[in-house]
């Protein structure tokens, strides 16, 4: 269902003459709905696929975009965004502990 709903907008973003995006979408559905295995333990897909940290990273990146209005490229967005999440990481957010990732790696096969 996600890999269809993915592809619907990937088209949707061909019409609208968005082709880099569309193409970024079709590259990165995979990493993204990896979640989805049968892999990771139940209780961790609602903490992965979305949480109060994401939440407040993405309201954090609008509030600084919105300031700055429109960009001249998409890099120097993609470098204010950068600089944004580098911050954050580097302070209070980067010493929390989100999820049990020993519980993840009873349900993960090791390959030999």
């Amino acid at each position: 269902k996600a890999l269809e709903k993915a592809e619907s907008v990937a088209k949707e973003l061909e019409t609208r003459k968005l082709r880099e995006a569309a193409k970024c979408l079709r590259e990165g559905i995979s990493e993204t709905t990896t979640y989805l295995l049968d892999d990771y333990p139940r209780e961790h897909r609602r903490r992965i696929r979305t949480n109060n940290m994401i939440e407040r990273l993405n309201r954090e990146i609008r509030r600084r975009t919105r300031v700055v209005g429109s960009f001249p490229d998409g890099r120097s967005a993609l470098m204010l965004v950068c600089a944004r999440v580098r911050y954050v990481t580097s302070n209070e957010w980067s010493t929390r502990r989100y999820l049990d990732m020993s519980r993840l790696g009873e349900s993960v096969p090791v390959a030999n």
